[in-house]
């Protein structure tokens, strides 16, 4: 329990950095005069590394241990964040987009290596116990990283983005060094030596749920990482804190939900979520995204009609995005738990990264409503992907 105190107050460090980085990025380089598409492109790499990196980490957690990558992760995260102290002459596209390479790399490390303890700290059987950690892990990381939305559109507008930066790295470095000298080294090691050709699971339930998780995750960024944001300054003449401010809470909102998940979905401690739950949730979210793209025709106050939108979107995405990732932890083996977290988080990080560059070039070039129906398209598929997973619920512990 201590270790996993340790595991999760890191990771937590390491989400506010993330979410205050990422808003940074965006609305300074839109200040800078960059269009859509080249802020998409600007995380690209964060999100191709990712994917590496699920790949990949796995296989590295299992031979080093949890510890090993979740310590690699938050210093990368550190040299990250250090590359972008340079003169704002200096931070040409590619600069830019090595940087977040880095940062990809630290987030996909941290985050495979915190939810894969989660599986470590919880007795074999209690999937009831399994199902409320993993949403108060999941939500709990979410609504940090909404605080680091708003964290990030505040510092660039009071402190200034070197400044801001320069106090991100050094709050993390603190974070770190507490982490290196206190996680124990063997939490996660495999008493076997993985093989190399096992990043890539074997478990039919395993791959059908990154394949549903790629297109869910998809669905999100293809409106809401570059289209959203930009649309709000562009279009509403919204200022940097008030997008990060409106941001933070829907993704505080989002965290909260997920928390809570278990009660929302009327199951917890003696049933837990199957295929079934995740097609129930899967088409609800395909309506709720086909409501708000019709309300954008609709002679109605275009601001207040998109904000409550993005609020019922985000709590209905919110439930999807708890129920998978309970349905990993339990799917994944307990001798190979970072293998199979690992890959699926890869498939997360392929929707993101798909997501992300289709909201630049869309947005671009046709606009928000474009941006929502090719959300509506991916959460389709996401849905009739989730059909085919496992039906029947497990007992847990009490």
């Amino acid at each position: 329990m201590k270790q996993y105190a340790i595991i999760t107050a890191s990771y937590w460090g390491f989400t506010l950095t993330d979410g205050a980085l990422r808003m940074l990025v965006v609305l300074y380089f839109h200040q800078l005069g960059y269009s859509p598409l080249q802020i998409a492109m600007l995380f690209i790499f964060y999100e191709v590394f990712g994917v590496v990196t699920n790949l990949f980490g796995g296989y590295m957690a299992a031979r080093l241990g949890l510890a090993a990558t979740l310590i690699t992760g938050l210093f990368l995260q550190v040299g990250a964040l250090s590359m972008l102290l340079v003169d704002s002459a200096l931070m040409s596209v590619p600069y830019v987009m090595a940087a977040q390479a880095l940062s990809g790399v630290a987030k996909d490390l941290s985050k495979m290596s915190a939810k894969s303890g989660v599986k470590l700290v919880v007795s074999e059987n209690a999937e009831g116990k399994l199902y409320r950690w993993v949403a108060a892990l999941t939500g709990s990381k979410n609504a940090l990283k909404g605080l680091g939305f708003f964290m990030g559109g505040a510092l660039l507008e009071f402190v200034g983005f070197h400044s801001a930066i320069a106090l991100l790295a050094g709050g993390l470095a603190v974070i770190g060094c507490c982490s290196f000298l206190t996680l124990d080294r063997g939490l996660g090691r495999t008493s076997y030596k993985a093989k190399f050709s096992e990043i890539f699971s074997k478990s039919a339930p395993v791959n059908l749920l990154s394949a549903a998780r790629l297109f869910l995750f998809g669905a999100r960024d293809v409106w809401f990482v570059v289209a959203l944001p930009v649309y709000l300054q562009l279009e509403l003449g919204w200022t940097g804190t008030g997008v990060g401010t409106l941001l933070a809470a829907w993704v505080m909102g989002y965290g909260v939900v997920q928390v809570l998940t278990p009660r929302i979905s009327g199951l917890g401690r003696r049933h837990q979520p199957d295929g079934r739950t995740a097609v129930v949730w899967g088409a609800a979210l395909f309506v709720t995204t086909l409501v708000l793209l019709l309300s954008t025709f609709m002679p109605t106050n275009a601001e207040l009609t998109l904000i409550l939108g993005l609020m019922f979107f985000g709590g209905v995405f919110a439930v999807n995005s708890s129920v998978h990732s309970y349905l990993i932890v339990s799917y994944a083996e307990r001798e190979s738990v970072s293998l199979d977290v690992g890959f699926y988080y890869m498939s997360n990080a392929v929707g993101r990264l798909v997501g992300t560059i289709l909201s630049g070039i869309i947005y671009q070039f046709y606009g928000l409503e474009a941006c929502l129906l090719a959300s509506a398209i991916f959460i389709l598929i996401s849905t009739l992907i989730a059909v085919k997973l496992p039906r029947g619920q497990r007992s847990g512990e009490k």
